[in-house]
């Protein structure tokens, strides 16, 4: 097995490093959604989701289809949906060695 480049595994791990992103990939988990829909379940303006998506599809964790006038998002990787289930595993342990420690 290759290993990837570590300059392209921290532009994919800085592209879910933002509350909002994973927000937004928590939303297209549930199915393909338009950039309205997004705006409207994370609460932010057209600019600052459309500069959010534009990052994560860089970074290659989304997708996109153009359907009539709307650009549907979508999850570009099966395999997300298992890495950020093996990061929350993480971040509970993390959260239970504190509460342990203290």
């Amino acid at each position: 097995m290759a290993l990837t480049e570590p300059k392209a595994r921290v532009a994919v791990l800085k592209a879910l490093a933002h509350p909002t992103r994973l927000e937004i990939i928590q939303i297209l988990s549930q199915g393909t959604r338009c950039v309205s829909e997004i705006e409207k379940s994370v609460g932010g303006d057209m600019s600052t989701v459309s500069k959010h998506l534009s990052l994560m599809r860089k970074a290659g964790l989304i997708g996109f289809k153009k359907g009539g006038l709307h650009i549907n998002y979508e999850i570009a990787c099966g395999c997300l949906d298992g890495f950020l289930r093996f990061v929350d595993s993480l971040a509970g342990n993390r959260v239970l060695d504190e509460q342990l420690c203290c």
